[in-house]
């Protein structure tokens, strides 16, 4: 059996992955031929549902490991999460010590926590049921996302919650709560965020982070990153569409 990728994110190993928002299965089956080690799998933004979060999951087909961010921490969006069969979740915009102990305890089975129990496709729709429940809980991932300068300044603490797996850094969502959206290599952004980057390694929790370019994400890996999302399908799709266009364009002006 392989080993989850839950295991393999706590030994620390690298994995490079990028965010799918559009709902389509074919993408989705092109990344996983393209060399990704991850597929984040984004709800929190863009049109995506739970049931286009799952046919994503299916196209996938475990050959790749999904891990889905989904819109917010509340107890139906996790559960669903999880039982569409996804290798874990991301929490977005953890910023408390009880957000944190939240986010594990709903994706934790009694007793360890709260998860309700339900027939679906993690379970093998109800043919792998006991086995499913059985390793739940050490092969589930939770990843809690710090994009808020609040989840910086209680990090500490927040690191001390049993049963998280990674800290996700969010250089966006974290410049606009700090009041310079978008600005992400300001001096002051990147001050919390290299004081989250200490607080994780003090604590030997994996550290993951996005970054729109190959550029930027080789910085963080060189700094210990090992979670990473590089780009994601609309700017990639966008990016090879307009290079290629410019390029037809371009030997066509010199062909007359």
């Amino acid at each position: 059996m392989a080993e989850s990728f839950r295991s393999r994110l706590s030994r620390g190993d690298l994995f490079i992955g990028t965010l799918l928002t559009l709902p389509s299965p074919e993408i989705a089956e092109i990344f996983c031929a393209s060399g990704f080690d991850w597929l984040f799998v984004d709800i929190e933004h863009g049109p995506m549902d739970m049931l286009d979060a799952q046919r994503i999951l299916q196209a996938a087909a475990y050959r790749v490991p999904c891990i889905v961010r989904v819109p917010a921490l509340e107890e139906v969006w996790i559960k669903k999460a999880l039982d569409i069969g996804s290798a874990g979740v991301i929490v977005p915009q953890v910023r408390t010590v009880e957000e944190a102990q939240t986010s594990v305890r709903l994706c934790k089975y009694p007793p360890t926590g709260t998860r309700s129990v339900g027939i679906s496709r993690a379970h093998g729709y109800g043919q792998n049921f006991m086995e499913y429940i059985a390793k739940a809980d050490q092969e589930t991932a939770v990843i809690i996302q710090i994009e808020h300068i609040d989840a910086v300044n209680n990090v500490e603490n927040i690191l001390k919650v049993p049963g998280i797996d990674c800290l996700f850094v969010g250089p966006y969502d974290l410049s606009s709560s700090m009041g310079k959206t978008g600005l992400v290599d300001d001096s002051e952004v990147q001050d919390a965020i290299t004081h989250v980057q200490q607080c994780a390694e003090d604590a030997k929790v994996p550290l993951g982070v996005f970054g729109a370019t190959a550029e930027v994400v080789t910085r963080y890996i060189r700094s210990g990153y090992t979670l990473i999302a590089a780009s994601m399908d609309t700017l990639l799709v966008g990016g090879a569409a307009k290079s290629l266009a410019h390029e037809i364009k371009g030997e066509a002006r010199r062909a007359t």
